[in-house]
């Protein structure tokens, strides 16, 4: 028995050995950019290290934690992360885990908490100027940008909201729901529902059907289109509401075809839009210089080595020039890929910092946005003279223009927070995003889909919406590389950002945000980022100043006269051709600077 007991114990220590060769060889390798390898070898996200839970079997994602690294002003997340403490309990996932919003005091429908033992705040005391927190926070620059107070009685609502006795505005679903939403309850007041019915009232404020409701209404939309901010219908758009196709989309025979604009060939495999001739590049801004990395082949290499400042970034594709700001001052320079030298030249010093950057490569001009003199500039690409060329802006953050169709896109992150569409002699806006927004520090235009991208700081997310300000789409969100953007462009398939808190470059699905992709990290101080190749700067038949108006020949801009203009030259007019007929701006500019 002892020599049978013996065989098989040496056999039980074989499989036992052998089990655990083959779970040791199992264990796929851990992304070392996403997630920590607990001593076990099994793989856990980075946003669980050091929250107080032991997630690794063996409580490795636990240990060397040290101390937090947060200040005073800040508030520590589960996963170390620092945000800051007017932050805290704002209603929204600030931290990418939750752990900001966890075990906040609770408050009513249609008031605001200032935080755990704090008190709650009726609507209309937000964003008034006075600090009602302690900490200000009801006062902060983000929340103001999307809550719109209104404390005074006089003040009109939107058609489907209903206004409270105090002046705030309520969905008018709400009313007489046996719920006060009002902080005064006049809502609830008044409430007699047997024979009311608030569709008879301007259409409930539904823009097609309104179905009355024992309480309330609903509006509803034809099989076509789709219900919108409560109240208003739009039209389904299949190629964009299933995100089938890179490019183009095109209804054929009953059925949806994709293609690809020219310039770019379709990739028999994955059914991708893959560009044409030269490789892309993707050039950016640090303290260490102008640096370039090629998206094929993955070289890296410094293009200006300890460049004079480091802030916006634009390209103009066909000449392989650069240009970029010094971040916090007026100084914009211009240098050529091309030449040997690789020495940057002072373009022009305008009268503020610049905030945002973009290369009509159209017309030859580059633009900029100023935050301190609240003003989008212009100025030729040779930098001979420049001048502004709208002013009054709130806070311009960001800026992208579409010359092919006379297009100017303007972000501003002030007290009202918008993003609007100019035509290029500024005689007609259209606000694209007026709610839900903060802070939109980032704009990225995605031509073959005609589709703008944009940052929100305020709320960690990078979304989209088409260039009539419809069909918006959040496409990445809290995902823990949104902190502090620094540069947004999209290219193929996919959207290219950085981020200054993790100091990181990171690419992810534009349609969707998956496959979220850390490219490049240790990134030292960055300023500004872009994706340089031909077929983001396409040729055509452009825009003459505004949409549907294009010359036989050349476009002149003078940018000399008192109002900026926009002009066919007549001198190449063909004969039995019909002159085009001059455009011209009609808001007063400001003097010409240089």
């Amino acid at each position: 028995m002892g020599h049978l007991g013996g065989s098989f114990l040496l056999i039980a220590l074989l499989i036992l050995l052998h089990i655990r060769g083959a779970a040791s060889h199992s264990l796929p390798a851990c992304n070392q950019q996403l997630e920590f390898t607990c001593s076990d070898g099994s793989c856990l996200s980075k946003l669980k290290l050091c929250d107080g839970h032991t997630d690794c079997a063996d409580g490795s994602d636990e240990h060397h934690c040290g101390h937090s690294r947060c200040g005073k002003d800040e508030f520590t997340c589960r996963s170390r992360r620092c945000i800051s403490s007017k932050l805290f309990c704002n209603g929204a996932d600030d931290c990418g885990d939750g752990s900001d919003e966890d075990s906040c005091h609770s408050c009513t429908p249609g008031s605001f908490s200032c935080g755990p033992g704090e008190a709650c705040l009726p609507r209309n005391k937000l964003c008034d100027g006075w600090d009602d927190c302690k900490d200000g926070r009801d006062e902060a620059r983000g929340l103001c940008g999307s809550v719109q107070a209104s404390p005074q009685k006089s003040s009109a609502c939107a058609a489907s909201e209903f206004q409270c006795e105090d002046g705030a505005c309520i969905r008018h679903a709400w009313r007489c729901d046996h719920s006060p939403d009002c902080t005064d309850g006049s809502d609830e007041e008044n409430c007699d529902i047997s024979n009311q019915d608030e569709c008879q009232e301007n259409n409930g404020g539904c823009s097609h059907y309104c179905l009355d409701q024992p309480i309330g209404f609903l509006c509803r939309c034809p099989d076509n289109m789709k219900l919108v901010e409560d109240s208003r219908c739009e039209e389904v758009d299949e190629c964009l509401e299933r995100d089938i196709c890179d490019q183009l989309c095109v209804h054929r025979n009953g059925s949806l075809t994709c293609e690809c604009q020219e310039g770019y060939h379709m990739d028999p495999l994955t059914k991708e839009c893959k560009t044409e001739g030269r490789e892309a590049q993707l050039v950016f801004s640090t303290s260490k210089g102008i640096q370039v990395k090629n998206l094929i082949n993955k070289e890296y290499s410094i293009l200006v080595p300890h460049s004079p400042g480091h802030g916006p970034i634009a390209v103009l594709a066909s000449t392989h020039n650069v240009y970029w700001a010094e971040r916090g001052r007026g100084s914009i320079y211009r240098m050529s890929v091309a030449e040997n030298t690789k020495e940057a030249v002072l373009m022009l010093k305008a009268q503020s910092s610049v905030s945002g950057l973009a290369v009509d490569w159209i017309h030859q001009l580059l633009y900029w946005t100023n935050v301190e003199a609240g003003s989008l500039n212009v100025a030729p690409l040779d930098g001979s003279f420049h001048r502004q060329l709208i002013t009054g802006l709130n806070k311009p953050s960001a800026v992208a223009v579409d010359p092919l169709q006379g297009f100017l896109f303007l972000a501003q992150c002030g007290s009202a927070p918008v993003i609007e569409r100019v035509t290029q002699d500024g005689r007609t806006k259209l606000p694209l995003v007026t709610s839900l927004i903060r802070q939109p520090v980032a704009l990225s235009l995605d031509l073959p889909r005609r589709l703008l991208y944009w940052f929100d700081q305020g709320m960690r997310s990078i979304s989209r919406i088409d260039l009539e300000g419809r069909h918006r789409k959040t496409v990445v969100e809290s995902n823990g590389y949104l902190d502090r953007l620094f540069g947004l462009a999209v290219f193929e398939g996919s959207l290219y950002w950085g981020d200054e808190a993790t100091h990181s470059i990171c690419r992810a699905n534009k349609h969707n945000g998956k496959n979220l992709q850390v490219m490049m990290s240790n990134i030292t101080v960055s300023g500004g980022l872009v994706i340089a190749h031909p077929a983001l700067q396409p040729k055509g038949a452009a825009a003459c100043g505004r949409p549907g108006t294009v010359c036989q020949h050349e476009c002149v801009i003078d940018l000399m006269s008192e109002r900026q203009q926009f002009s066919c030259d007549s001198r190449q007019t063909r004969p039995n051709k019909t002159q085009v007929p001059s455009v011209s701006r009609s808001v007063p500019a400001s003097p010409l600077s240089g």
